[in-house]
């Protein structure tokens, strides 16, 4: 029987590049995804992650259909990926773009958001599923794979709230629910990776201690890395200065030295998101002020670097639409319909109630800390409900935290893992799309535009401004009297007791003007934009 043209093409490109079809289809799809997000720009109900879900969702019905019911997939999904290629460029942008005078004047009250909330949610989360999961009849699970379950479910996602606040109407609130969620999705992870090192057949009394010192241990040492590589990237583009020859050279080292120092946390076994995110608030602060002008335009306008994170996320949810449908792992699971539907109800119950758990309390306390400062800026209990609400969708890292813990390259055939995929695939299509359709109802009932805007002004008019006199002085002086530096260690001393972040952070301010920036690149103080 003859050939075709057609048909000899085909053979021949399936034998050749087995690979290019299916990576041709989806690359076709994420497009689509892209030009279903641009019309429905304008309706704020729906976020690029539910076009993502709701168009992967749609691809894989008809993918099942031609398949007649074989898979749902055109790629098959593994956590290396996502961690290797896709995960980077998304906490880069994350720290690339952070608000850093915002971000740092709420570091305390972010960090213990994103630090002490993913401690109590992951406790809360883990001891409810080992309390309430053999009550469901689903058992079998390891002391590993709970630990694991309550970190999996406390990273949250936080695009959709984020893309309904306006950072300038509600610069507190903007601050607070970005910059915990991406210490959050960090925290989340350097636990993850926590509990794979327990040794739970010699476990006891001091086990607690280890994770905690491991923890630390990984977060100090992968923030030192990341803040090294991008001194060392300031450094090298303030002294080279690239630009006179090759506006190109410029980014392409910032790019590679970003994902460079990425790739050192994981081969020394550290946390690659929370060295890629500070590397990237050092580049911001630093290295993008010893490039060219377009070539400062182009990374901070959101040219390169938000674009591959634009990318990188919804090729995530596109995929997560398109697994929801993979028949494989339901068949698999060792749960039925309704037991899955239990499980994952009371999963998605202990999240909203470790979410609640830390974020009240966390506010209450952060207000008592902050009530002798100069500044006005108070959680009130409207923002406190939107940070928990903000912190209930689950997404990306969830994912493939799950995928990495329950799976092997996208693929399991245990009947306990493959009932965990299928119940966190359904809490993330369950809360991403359910809250997410909820979410800007809910924030502008809470915060009208009008209440939002005042708040925002009032932000700005009580933003602290320390003394001119203030800026200037050195923290001692071999030039002055013993007492009169004794006497001006003693104001500072009980400055920082009363106001210790907002102490802290113009120290650094002096500190940073006098001798950082003029070795690592920056403007000048006189005029200096706000960062």
């Amino acid at each position: 029987m003859g050939v075709g043209l057609t048909e000899f093409l085909s053979i021949e490109l399936a034998t050749e590049h087995p690979q290019v079809i299916p990576i041709s289809v989806f690359i076709a799809i994420l497009c689509l995804c892209f030009v279903i997000g641009h019309l429905l720009e304008e309706n704020r109900w729906v976020n690029e992650s539910i076009t993502a879900i709701l168009v992967g969702a749609a691809s894989g019905t008809v993918i099942l259909l031609i398949s007649k019911g074989k898979s749902s997939h055109i790629l098959v999904f593994d956590e290396e990926l996502f961690f290797i290629y896709l995960l980077p460029p998304i906490i880069f942008n994350a720290g690339f773009q952070v608000r850093k005078k915002k971000f740092f004047h709420n570091f305390l009250t972010i960090m213990s958001f994103g630090v002490i909330g993913v401690f109590i949610s992951t406790t809360i989360i883990s001891f409810g599923t080992w309390w309430l999961f053999p009550k469901l009849g689903f058992e079998g699970l390891t002391a590993r794979d709970y630990l694991a379950i309550g970190t999996i479910f406390s990273s949250t996602d936080t695009v959709c709230t984020l893309q309904i606040l306006h950072q300038d109407e509600t610069p507190l609130l903007y601050s607070l629910v970005f910059g915990e969620g991406v210490v959050n999705d960090a925290t989340s992870v350097v636990l993850f990776n926590a509990v794979q090192k327990i040794h739970f057949e010699s476990i006891n009394g001091l086990t607690a201690l280890r994770v905690f010192g491991n923890f630390l241990y990984l977060f100090a040492t992968s923030t030192v890395l990341g803040i090294g590589v991008g001194l060392v990237t300031s450094f090298v583009l303030k002294a080279l200065y690239f630009g006179r020859h090759s506006t190109t050279r410029e980014l392409a080292i910032m790019v590679l030295m970003a994902y460079l120092s990425y790739m050192l946390a994981e081969l020394f076994s550290l946390s690659g998101i929370l060295t890629v995110f500070f590397c990237g608030v050092l580049m911001s602060h630093y290295a993008s002020y010893n490039v060219t002008e377009s070539s400062r335009i182009t990374s901070r306008q959101l040219h390169v670097f938000a674009m591959l994170s634009f990318i990188a996320e919804t090729f995530i949810f596109l995929y997560v639409g398109t697994d929801a449908l993979d028949f494989t792992k339901w068949k698999t699971s060792s749960l039925s319909v309704a037991g899955t539907l239990e499980v994952s109800s009371v999963i998605t119950a202990l999240v909203l109630l470790g979410r609640a758990a830390f974020v009240f309390p966390l506010s209450v306390l952060t207000n008592f800390m902050n009530r002798n400062t100069q500044r006005s800026e108070t959680i009130t209990f409207k923002h406190q409900v939107i940070i928990w609400w903000a912190g209930l969708m689950r997404g990306a890292v969830s994912i493939a935290l799950a995928f990495k813990q329950f799976t092997f390259s996208g693929v399991t055939l245990d009947p306990l893992n493959a009932a965990m995929v299928t119940n966190t695939t359904i809490v993330v299509l369950f809360t991403t799309l359910v809250f997410g359709f909820l979410t800007k109802p809910l924030v502008n009932y809470l915060l009208p535009h009008d209440e939002s805007h005042n708040t925002g002004n009032r932000d700005k008019q009580s933003a602290p401004g320390s003394p001119k006199e203030d800026a200037t002085l050195p923290l001692l002086s071999f030039d002055e009297s013993t007492s009169t530096n004794l006497s001006r260690a003693k104001d500072s001393l009980t400055l920082l007791i009363e106001q210790p972040v907002y102490t802290i952070h113009r120290y650094w301010r002096k500190f940073d003007d006098t001798y950082m920036r003029p070795v690592f690149g920056g403007p000048r103080p006189a005029n200096q934009p706000e960062c």
